[in-house]
């Protein structure tokens, strides 16, 4: 008898633990940020580039306008793919970028950065012949890139390091390190301010830095976000956007005053955003596949598309002068890794 009946407590034991991990379960579900009701996106199929190599992990992209160049980090084979969206063709691929994040075209410079977080180092490219010219190291796992012109510097987030390496463009030799404090995002140079603005996503902040003393002179708190990734400016209007993974919110921050003007729900997960300052729309490309379109008008985005666009679509890159948008994912209409190349709906 005593023998049943501590198989049954055990049994009793099993049964209670599984309703407690489907319950926890079920809450997680519906406690996660969903995304917000689709509204039809204002874009129409312009085609698609078949990509080379398999479907991992593709991240950032950077376009050069002038020469319709667009390079994108494949992370996941270590390579940096060189696009012309004009001709719509793959130009060339460059191995041996160790699990390359960042990518970041200077075209004045015709040089390419990009941050091999596999090595915690900046790989610096030929833009015209692809070559690699340079090496600097970073901190831990450099991740995003921004160009600082006034100084000829390249700044590379340092995302579990919580740092800013800063890096001379031409001879890659390190000039120093900012401490941001906590677990950093994106990073962004605002021409108007001259100052670089850093998202430092371990502590809900938005740090603004002096390029010139490289001295943190202001940190903006992001109340209500959390874990702000993304980063885009739209330095006319002194606004910053802010996107915060966590909670699926993007953040409005007025640059002038140092506060958060407006929050807007977009798509789960999000993760890169890209500014179209002649068409004033903001993109902004989620892990969840789903994108999100804001205009931006008299300093508040309002949305005017928000949808479902393709499997880990989370990275977007926008050209200013076509006012096209550009998706490396890892399966296009065949199957196979493609940029999908979208225009705006008149």
């Amino acid at each position: 008898m005593r023998s049943f009946t501590t198989r049954n407590r055990w049994w009793l034991l099993v049964a209670l633990g599984s309703l407690a991990l489907a319950l926890v379960a079920v809450a997680a579900m519906y406690l996660r940020p969903q995304s917000p009701p689709a509204v039809a996106l204002p874009l129409r199929d312009a085609g698609e580039v078949e990509l080379p190599g398999g479907g991992s992990r593709f991240d950032y992209a950077s376009l050069d306008p002038a020469r319709g160049l667009l390079f994108v980090a494949h992370l996941g084979a270590s390579e940096v793919i060189e696009i012309d969206v004009r001709a719509s063709r793959v130009v060339r691929v460059i191995p041996n970028v160790s699990q390359v994040h960042g990518v970041l075209v200077v075209p004045a410079l015709h040089r390419v950065y990009a941050t091999a977080t596999g090595r915690n180092e900046l790989v610096v490219l030929d833009e015209d012949s692809g070559q690699v010219i340079g090496h600097a190291p970073t901190g831990d796992y450099p991740d995003g890139l921004a160009y600082d012109p006034r100084r000829n510097a390249v700044w590379t987030t340092n995302e579990r390091g919580g740092s800013e390496s800063v890096i001379d463009a031409d001879t890659g030799t390190v000039r120093g390190t900012v401490e941001l404090g906590g677990e950093v995002g994106n990073v962004a140079y605002d021409p108007v301010a001259d100052q670089m603005l850093v998202d430092v996503q371990g502590r809900n902040e938005l740090a603004v830095v002096d390029p010139a003393t490289r001295a943190v002179t202001r940190r903006v708190a992001l109340q209500g976000c959390d874990h702000n990734h993304g980063l885009a400016l739209d330095p006319a209007q002194r606004l910053a956007f802010a996107a915060c993974d966590g909670n699926a919110a993007l953040l409005t921050v007025d640059l002038n005053s140092g506060t958060v003007t407006g929050t807007t729900q977009v798509g789960r997960d999000p993760d890169v955003l890209a500014y179209d300052p002649g068409a004033h729309r903001l993109y902004v490309a989620a892990e969840s596949g789903w994108l999100t379109v804001l205009d931006v008008r008299n300093g508040q985005p309002a949305v005017i598309g928000s949808g479902f666009l393709a499997t880990d679509a989370h990275v977007v890159a926008v050209d200013p002068v076509t006012h096209h948008s550009y998706y490396p994912v890892p399966a296009g209409a065949g199957g196979r890794p493609a940029l999908l190349d979208r225009e705006p709906v008149p």
